[in-house]
């Protein structure tokens, strides 16, 4: 495949992601048939460097930032075989996240950019995932999202670039989070969601009767806090528990997430179609880690089958945190004639609705909405 670099019709953006404990970088293109193109996609994770502390510590998360990017970039020109001067634009997660993170991703794509002399493009995270079908698999406008991540619960109307309208969100925990909390209350381990997950597949979904948050109620939000506040109620009266005590435990957990999902979805299939009736074929898109796992894509699926969406699930390397999203991100706004300036300021918070209203636990930490 011949790429004109840096031509008007086939732009080139150099990503950069670094807003929790991924290190990421990536080059996306879009082609002389214009279809966008992933040239590279090299992501470092620092889940080794967090695993004795059960979670991510930001300090750490800076500093490995700080010592493992220009490699990371230079390894993503080198696997794309592209140099500096063929890059059109340089995009950079610039929120929301942990705030030490994102200034180091962000200060280098605007040394890049100013050094070059070409356009800088701060990004949010949340539209990196939410544009993410669009990469993979051309998805038009509107579609709706489910975003599922260690920081983020949502549902999204992606009506187009920079116009999403948020459904729901979740007031306490998100679903990743909750995995998280899960797996190191019954010393399971870091990441959390594979090894509930792993946990799971010889447990009893049905042994413990844990509650489902907000099952049939008319708002979308999500509420996980006391569901994982059951969970260690449970073990807690089972002590010591089991191997066993421990899948079933795992395995009633997941169910109880399934079901929360399958529900929220329902009501929000629903809305679709009574807000867009035009759309014949309405689509589904799920991204964040939280979706690789097989209980919850299974509930996904059957509730989309049954609501007569259609379910687009990007590979699960594009799920969780990556570049190519973000430079993705960057291509659409770049052909937008969209360009941000070099004081623009990184923002540990930043929704991506701006007109959605905080809802109850929104501020507290985890409740990224």
């Amino acid at each position: 495949m011949t790429i004109a670099y840096r031509s008007e019709k086939c732009p080139v953006i150099l990503g950069i992601e670094t807003s929790c404990d991924e290190t990421a970088a990536a080059v996306v293109a879009r082609d002389e048939a214009g279809a966008p193109t992933i040239l590279s996609n090299v992501v470092y994770s620092q889940i080794d460097d967090h695993a004795a502390f059960g979670g991510v510590v930001p300090e750490i998360s800076a500093r490995a930032h700080a010592e493992a990017l220009d490699g990371i970039v230079t390894a993503a020109l080198d696997e794309a075989g592209v140099t500096l001067s063929e890059v059109s634009a340089v995009a950079a997660t610039a929120g929301p996240g942990l705030i030490g993170g994102l200034i180091v991703g962000s200060v280098m794509a605007k040394a890049i950019a100013h050094a070059r002399g070409i356009p800088f493009l701060a990004v949010n995270h949340l539209e990196g995932h939410a544009l993410t079908p669009r990469l993979t698999d051309g998805l038009a406008y509107p579609y709706l999202m489910l975003l599922v991540s260690g920081g983020h619960t949502q549902i999204l109307l992606v009506r187009g670039l920079g116009d999403y309208e948020r459904w729901g969100t979740t007031i306490d925990d998100a679903l990743g989070e909750a995995f998280d909390k899960t797996a190191k209350l019954l010393g399971l381990g870091h990441p959390g969601g594979p090894m509930v997950e792993r946990a799971a597949e010889d447990g009893d979904p049905k042994r413990f009767s844990f509650p489902r948050p907000m099952l049939r109620e008319a708002r979308l939000d999500f509420s996980f806090s006391g569901l994982k506040t059951s969970v260690r109620q449970a073990a807690e009266k089972n002590a010591p528990v089991s191997r066993q005590d421990v899948s079933d435990l795992a395995a009633s957990f997941q169910a109880a997430c399934a079901d929360t999902i399958a529900d929220r979805m329902d009501r929000a299939f629903a809305r679709f179609r009574d807000m867009l009736p035009e759309i014949a074929a309405p689509t589904i898109a799920v991204a964040g880690g939280v979706a690789a796992n097989q209980t919850i894509r299974h509930a996904l699926e059957t509730a989309a089958r049954d609501a007569g969406f259609t379910l687009v699930a990007p590979p699960f390397r594009l799920c969780t945190d990556n570049g190519a999203m973000i430079a993705y991100a960057g291509l659409e706004r770049f052909e937008a004639k969209m360009s941000d300036p070099l004081d623009t300021p990184v923002r540990s918070r930043w929704p991506l609705d701006r007109r959605a209203q905080p809802v109850i636990g929104y501020g507290r930490r985890g409740a990224k909405a």
